[in-house]
Order: C-alpha cells, then structure tokens, then sequence
C-alpha cells in the first residue's frame, strides 16, 4: 500500500497534471461533438504522445478517455443528442429535465455522478484487477449470449405501457444488426447490393439520426423562438450545494459496480452498462417519473458508463484483452510505448502503471469540477433560438457521421434513420428498444454462433448448456425480474388508485 502511495504521489508532476486538464478538456469536447467518439479522439492523437515518456502520454491519453465518456453527456441532456452512444441512455431522464428548465440540475448530476462512478470503478482496477479479468474468462459464448439477451429484456420496463409497439421496435434493431456480412458463413446479408453496408450499419449514425435528425426535423414546424430573459438569470443564480456531492450514494455505487462488471465483459461496454443500470434503478427508485426527466436516472446511466472506463482498463492491463474499441486503441498505445499488458505492469512495470491511474483520479476531479462550475455555461445552449440550434445540430450530425469512416454512405444513413426516428415519434414509438437491439444484436449473435459452432452445430445441446453453467442460470433469473418487475408496478400503482 506504501509503494502504490509513493507512486501516486508521482503522478502529482507539473506535465502530468498539465497533460491531465489537456486531456480532460479536448476529451468532453470530442465527447459533446454527435459523432466524434473516444476510440476516434484517442486515435488522431496517440500519435502526439509519441515524443512524451510513457507515463505522461498514458496519462494524456486517459484523462481524453474519461473526459470524453463525460462529455457525451452534455449533448444528450441540452439538445438530446447523444455525443457518444454511451450518453443514449442519459437522453431519457437528462433531455426531459432541459425540457421543464432543469438543464443545469441534469448537467450537475451527470458531472457528479460520473465522477463517482469512474473512481469507485479506479479503486476495483487497483485492488481486484486481477481476480476480476479471471472471473472475466467465464464468461464464454454461452454467457454473452444470455447478457445480451438479459440486456434485451430492457425492453419490457421501457415499453411497460405499449409493450407490443417496445417489441416491434426491438426487433426491427434486431433485423437492423443483421445487415453486413455473417459472422459464420461470410456471406454478405441484406445489403441490397450496396458496397458500403457490407460493413453493417455503424451505431454513432443510427444513434445520430434517431435521437438528432429527428428532433431537428419535429422542431421544423416550430416558429423562431426568443431567448427567455427569465432563464438566462435562473441559469446565471443556480448554485451547487454540498448535497449535490453525495445526493443518490447508493445508486452511485450499484450502478458502478453493474458499470465495472460489464466492463470487463469483452465486447460490452458503457452504452450497455446505462440500460442495465437505469433499468435496475427504476427498480429501486420512489421517484415517480423515472425515466421521463427524473435526476436519478442520469445518475444512474453516467455513473454506470463511466464506471466502465475502468472495468474495460482491467482486461487490458491484466491480460491484454481489450474490453472495448478504446482500450483496443489504448492497447496498441501501450506498446507503442515499449509496455506489455500482464503482470508485470503492476511489478517490474508499476512505477508507469500506478501514476497513470492515479492521473485517472486527478482527470476525474478535473471532469467534475468543469461539470459543476461550467455546467451553468454549458446551460445556456438551450437558450438559443430553435431554428439556430436546429442547423448548428445538423452541421454536426452530418460532420459526425461521415467522420467516422469518411464514408457518405454513413450520412444517407443517418438521414434515413433521422426520418424513421421522427415518425416514430409522431406515432409514439420508443426508439430507444431499436438501439437496443442495434447494441445488442451481434453480441447476442456472435455468442450464439460460438456456442453452436462449439457444440456441433446443435441448438439443443446449446439450450440444454445455458441450465448447467451457473452464470447463465443467475442471468436467466435476472430476466425473469427485469420482465416482470415493470408489470407488477404498474398492476400495484393501478391497484393503489382503485383503493383510493
């Protein structure tokens, strides 16, 4: 304990701190930007940290990885358009309080709780990097094909008051997944011909168009709006209190750890780890609009998804397994630098390794302090004239998504799920049990198709393993839960009104 004490206090250098705030502010930046994600941001600029010590690129690039997890945030709260795909599950609490004039109570609570979350999720990588990267290989085909479906039945809370419309948009994410080639037999599969969805529709342009395109194209109808005096002096009197710090202690802890165990799934990552922890929350909350524009809800997506950085860091560091695209990124940066993942990173090697997690904390308490003190800033975006913003929100969107792989293929989808988000919102269907399925689909695929392919090709057997392997029994239960748990409040709360 000495030893990891001495070498945070390395971590305190006047570069590495420097290094830290650097990469803190470009990460929420890239972060807020639709389209501009972390595995993007941390790849452009590894190649700054080539003339830095190890230990001080690591750190720059860390602190850009959970700026930007943050920073995704902002965009999904003010203008629900989610910067990374993370930030999706933050837009149903975070945009709906922007809209009742709580823009800065939301940013407040997602600085907040990110904050918590990515350190408690720094604490597991320091004490349980290694028990928990082994209970990380149980996990097999058979595993990661019931957490997907696990994260699926999402879906039943979500829709809980039009469960049929919640299914249909499920499993149009689920067919959506399906385009590109076959992960088993490599054939291409409902491109219709076309060279570029061979690839598969990418998540940031379909999350792009579903929660931006379309609100961009519902706000077509609405007359040019004048910022409202009122609000800018409400934004420019909110202060933070000392409750704001520690306002929801256990929703910030659970959710971590949900966050830090889906980490470490390969494969996973923060967008899954927001639904499952604001799933679970809605389980235990008394807040009666959760999930329509309750606090508690960004506190539990951003606590969950910047948990994750962590989680996805134990992995890699541990076994050099990356948890995610970015740590994949993040990997190859390490042996640009001369250091191999495993267990010397925390003997021979931890002299690099402890102050690069260490400048994680400092980059966190940076991330919480922009949050808490810009947040009023950040605010006032939602103060500009709707037609202004609708075009600034476009601009982007399109930058966004042709950004991500240069390709225009991206735009046009983008602008065709912009266009199906928005009747779908005229006809009241949820969008997000499409994103869902999007996430979701080829985790659940690729884990079914090991299985078979392990079990020689016979569903049965595969069937029959899932109630022998304890894990997938635990998940089955769960299930079981997250389906039932929503029904039963509703039939208890219509109950409650019956009696009254």
């Amino acid at each position: 304990m000495a030893d990891i004490l001495t070498y945070f206090g390395m971590a305190f250098t006047g570069i590495n701190l420097l290094l830290a705030l650097l990469g803190t502010v470009i990460g929420i930046v890239i972060g807020a930007l639709p389209g501009f994600t972390p595995t993007m941001g941390i790849a452009v600029l590894i190649p700054v940290t080539y003339t830095l010590e190890p230990t001080a690129g690591l750190v720059f690039l860390g602190a850009l990885y959970c700026g930007s997890m943050f920073g995704g945030s902002i965009s999904a709260i003010l203008i629900n358009t989610p910067g990374t795909s993370a930030a999706a599950a933050t837009a149903m609490d975070g945009y709906p309080m922007t809209q009742s004039g709580r823009a800065h109570e939301a940013l407040t609570e997602a600085a907040v709780a990110s904050f918590w979350g990515g350190c408690i999720s720094l604490i597991a990588l320091i004490f349980l990097a290694p028990p928990l990267a082994k209970f990380a290989f149980e996990f097999g085909p058979q595993e990661r094909f019931m957490m997907a479906v696990f994260g699926l039945t999402i879906i039943a809370s979500l829709s809980v008051k039009n469960v049929l419309k919640g299914l249909m948009m499920g499993c149009a994410g689920l067919l959506v997944a399906c385009i590109g080639m076959d992960p088993v037999l490599g054939r291409a599969r409902f491109t219709f011909g076309q060279t570029f969805l061979m690839g598969g529709i990418n998540m940031i342009p379909a999350v792009i168009g579903l929660f931006s395109v379309s609100q961009v194209l519902g706000n077509l109808k609405n007359p040019i709006e004048i910022a409202d005096k009122s609000s800018i002096a409400q934004f420019k009197s909110a202060r933070v209190r000392l409750l704001d710090l520690v306002r929801y202690p256990v929703t910030y802890i659970r959710s971590a750890v949900l966050g830090i165990i889906i980490g470490i799934i390969p494969g996973t990552g923060g967008d899954v780890a927001s639904y499952v922890a604001h799933n679970v929350g809605k389980m235990f909350t008394k807040e009666e609009n959760f999930g329509n524009g309750a606090r508690e809800g960004v506190a539990c997506c951003e606590s969950a998804n910047n948990a994750v950085t962590g989680g996805t860091l134990i992995p890699t560091l541990t076994l050099g397994v990356p948890g995610n695209a970015t740590t994949a990124i993040l990997l190859g940066a390490l042996t640009v630098h001369g250091l191999i993942p495993g267990y010397g990173l925390f003997t021979t090697q931890k002299s690099i390794t402890y102050p690069f997690i260490a400048a994680l904390y400092i980059a966190n308490v940076i991330m919480m302090l922009i949050g808490l003190f810009g947040a009023k800033h950040f605010a006032l975006v939602t103060l500009t004239p709707k037609n202004i913003l609708s075009v600034c929100v476009l601009m982007l969107s399109i930058m966004g998504s042709y950004a991500i792989r240069g390709n225009v293929g991206d735009v046009f989808v983008m602008l065709v799920f912009g266009v199906a988000g928005f009747f779908m919102r005229a006809y009241q269907y949820n969008v997000v049990p499409i994103v869902l399925g999007l996430i979701l689909g080829p985790i659940a695929e690729e884990g079914l198709s090991q299985a078979l392919t392990l079990n020689q090709n016979s569903l049965s057997l595969v069937l029959g393993s899932l109630f022998t392997r304890p894990i997938c029994v635990v998940l089955m239960i769960f299930m079981v839960i997250s389906v039932a748990y929503p029904f039963y409040t509703e039939w208890k709360a219509e109950k409650k009104k019956e009696t009254k």
